[in-house]
């Protein structure tokens, strides 16, 4: 294209001004630049990634299912740190604890802390609790048990509205972990509230799930409402279709009340009687 010059002597400068900075304009295009927090924002870690890197071999054993080994010896577990928990000389699988050891850190950047108060109980431990409840030396849900309840099945029906029989318990696993409190009133308002509900927004990031949700028609069956109950899904799930393959009512005995066992049916309406959601 030819350039009148001396046409353009004859503009006003102030056109001139606009023509100049038209020019240096860069041409619009189709599609706008990423904004730079895109372009430069590192790639999320993906959880089934880190979770899979610390997964353990799974027990494919009955005795392991039912707890009859001991925590404090056995090549899978670890002691926790009492930064982590309000008791001594309790036990986790390695595995959950690192899991567990994560969510701590994330808990506590939103300012809630979480305490384990109950973990690894093996058939000794869960055997202990139970028949102090059956004999009325230990309280069961408040009370103790009136000697007028002479019905075994009525008598480990009060039991087993929080407690499992020996044998029968998630935690004998090393998965399931008891969390700040041990009733759930302390979960229905204040820092209790708080932390359930930062858990029940956050606990699946790290492999968690409450096994023990309101009971009704998605889980009819089993132990009562546990706000505190935590399990660490990526080896509990396969504890569980272990049970359900491998596991009878018939097995489980060894204690107060056994006998029960099947009757009540120990194996369809509380080992597998959880949170459609964790299994």
């Amino acid at each position: 294209m030819t350039i009148n010059t001396n046409a353009m002597k004859k503009l006003p400068i102030a056109l001139l001004v606009v023509m100049a900075l038209s020019a240096c304009e860069t041409p619009a295009t189709d599609t706008a630049p990423a904004p730079p927090s895109e372009v430069t924002e590192a790639p999320k870690e993906d959880t089934q990634d880190w979770l899979s890197s610390i997964l353990q071999p799974i027990p494919t054993d009955i005795s392991y299912l039912m707890g009859q080994f001991n925590p404090a010896t056995h090549p899978d577990f670890t002691p926790i740190a009492n930064t982590y928990t309000t008791k001594s000389n309790i036990y986790l699988r390695k595995d959950a604890y690192e899991a567990f050891k994560r969510m701590y850190r994330e808990a506590g950047n939103a300012g809630i802390v979480l305490k384990i108060v109950s973990a690894t109980r093996n058939f000794d431990a869960q055997k202990l609790i139970w028949e102090e409840k059956w004999t009325g030396k230990r309280q069961v849900d408040g009370e103790y048990l009136p000697v007028e309840v002479t019905d075994a099945e009525d008598r480990a029906r009060k039991i087993l509205r929080y407690s499992s029989m020996p044998g029968s318990s998630r935690h004998h696993w090393g998965t399931d972990i008891d969390l700040n409190a041990l009733n759930n009133d302390f979960f229905a308002a204040g820092e209790g509230l708080t932390m359930y509900n930062w858990m029940t927004n956050n606990a699946h990031k790290f492999g968690f799930c409450q096994p023990y949700t309101t009971k009704g028609s998605e889980r009819p069956n089993g132990y009562e409402e546990e706000k505190w109950h935590w399990s660490f899904i990526p080896i509990a799930k396969p504890l569980t279709d272990l049970a359900k393959d491998s596991l009878s009512n018939e097995k489980i005995e060894g204690f107060l009340g056994h006998e029960t066992a099947v009757s009540i049916g120990i194996l369809e309406n509380y080992i597998l009687g959880v949170n459609p959601n964790c299994l």
